[in-house]
């Protein structure tokens, strides 16, 4: 958890942190931005839409995806740059809108 934030952290530094739905998140330009959350066996990110998973398909092999989350498993080390690339998709969506 620390580390996915101190991602958001660096990728968007004028996000504004927040707690929405039970959950650690951020807000950039006043939007939803970003959540994050840790459960038994892995943590996530949302909101990451269709066209987000489907342009990093590749990199997300392996990890389970569903509608609008990325998960990513407690007994593997945190894919980084992979989480950045994302955090980057996610923020040039939001900035799109």
């Amino acid at each position: 958890m620390r580390e996915i934030r101190r991602i958001i952290r660096s990728v968007a530094p004028d996000a504004t942190e927040s707690f929405s739905y039970r959950m650690p998140g951020f807000r950039l330009d006043n939007r939803v931005f970003l959540y994050y959350a840790a459960f038994a066996a892995h943590c996530s990110i949302y909101p990451m839409g269709a066209m987000i998973r489907r342009a990093h398909a590749a990199a997300l092999k392996g990890y389970k995806t569903s509608t609008g989350t990325i998960q990513f498993p407690l007994d593997r080390s945190l894919p980084s740059s992979l989480v950045t690339r994302l955090v980057k998709a996610r923020m040039a969506e939001v900035r799109r809108a």
